[in-house]
């Protein structure tokens, strides 16, 4: 059994975090002692770092949540999981684009200053050029 600053410990998550995902229902309501403290078990932790894990992969509560779900019912086809894997790699696919796209911005930003005075400078004028802002924001899909 662990207490909860051992779980967040073991996990690297933070105590706040655990009482949250409690909350929500991605970690069941711990037992308590007589005294009230939280009592995790082994099947707790790892059900937490399954959580940890799959943040650190970048899916949100309700695909983890769906991830889950599926994880409890062992006897199921994967091509949910699949599914919900898919989702995720084409949103971190759709960053990756946008961020190639404000990568690429500033380094055209960055080109273009000559490097003189602050009166001339390209990095501040396209700051300030509003209009060309939105329209490069548009095209970074931000």
């Amino acid at each position: 059994m662990f207490s909860i600053g051992a779980l967040a410990k073991r996990t690297g998550t933070k105590v706040q975090t655990i009482r949250y995902y409690e909350q929500i229902g991605l970690m069941p309501e711990a037992g308590r002692t007589a005294g009230g403290q939280r009592r995790y078990a082994a099947s707790d932790l790892d059900r937490l770092s399954f959580v940890r894990h799959a943040r650190q992969l970048g899916f949100g509560l309700e695909a983890i949540r769906e991830l889950l779900d599926l994880a409890d019912r062992p006897g199921q086809s994967c091509s949910d999981a699949d599914s919900i894997a898919r989702r995720q790699l084409k949103q971190v696919a759709e960053r990756i684009a946008r961020l190639q796209a404000l990568q690429t911005e500033l380094e055209r930003m960055i080109s273009e200053c000559a490097g003189g005075l602050v009166a001339d400078c390209r990095v501040l004028e396209v700051l300030r050029d509003h209009s060309e802002c939105l329209t490069n924001h548009d095209e970074i899909g931000g």
